[in-house]
């Protein structure tokens, strides 16, 4: 995934034993009736995560204090991080190339395939007011947030962007992110593949019309004339769903 955190915060990332001890600990209050079970602290958690509720709206439903529902929220995410990061919070590895582009040569009839890209906006409700305009854009209707992902075929998405302000589209939120860097420093691992007898050694990701004309960027026909075209066409953007 896309994105680095300083030397100084990572340690604040850490999952430490005291984390999984708050959901598997039920601690006891002045009166000796136990606390919260590991069931109402993750629902607590999901619910803030899946729903964007604050803290303090699951208070009748849990019978939990805002400041409780905050260490809910703050230790579950700590021990997704530490849980699953290694797996899937990275980029790909020389070996994930291989797999990757191999399966995406086998599902979809793509060979040197690294996986699809595209940008989607989300609706963000829990916007803070001073930020409103910046976020905004008249075809929405409400402030919004662009995401750009990468997908390959199994649909784990290996990198997520989504920070600029403004009226943005998948062009300006493509120039900004930090996708592309390892390519222009050419630091990605080779690919090699060969279509139509022609040998290439950079992979390329799928994209809709919108992205520009780039060789590591395939991109569907606005209008085939030709079964050879339209066949293309009908290709790409079956395999395109990944990331849809």
């Amino acid at each position: 995934m896309s994105g680095s955190s300083s030397s100084s915060s990572s340690s604040s990332d850490d999952c430490g034993s005291s984390d999984y001890e708050f959901f598997h600990k039920a601690p006891t209050n002045a009166s000796g009736r136990p606390g919260f079970n590991i069931f109402q602290k993750c629902t607590s958690a999901i619910r803030q995560l899946a729903y964007s509720f604050k803290a303090d709206a699951l208070d009748e439903y849990l019978q939990m204090a805002q400041d409780t529902g905050y260490q809910c929220l703050n230790a579950f995410c700590k021990c997704v991080i530490q849980l699953y990061r290694d797996e899937y919070l990275r980029k790909p590895t020389e070996a994930d190339i291989e797999r990757l582009t191999a399966k995406h040569a086998e599902v979809h009839g793509f060979p040197g395939m690294l996986g699809s890209i595209d940008c989607m906006h989300w609706g963000w409700r829990n916007y803070p007011v001073a930020w409103q305009e910046q976020y905004n854009r008249s075809d929405k209707g409400h402030p919004t947030i662009m995401l750009e992902a990468v997908a390959s075929y199994d649909l784990w998405i290996w990198h997520a962007y989504f920070r600029p302000a403004g009226s943005n589209n998948d062009i300006n939120v493509l120039n900004k992110s930090d996708f592309f860097d390892d390519l222009l420093e050419d630091r990605v691992p080779k690919v090699e593949f060969s279509v139509n007898g022609e040998q290439f050694q950079k992979g390329y990701y799928l994209a809709d019309g919108i992205y520009p004309e780039w060789a590591t960027l395939v991109k569907s026909f606005k209008c085939p004339l030709e079964a050879k075209t339209t066949k293309f066409k009908r290709y790409q953007e079956a395999a395109r769903k990944d990331v849809e």
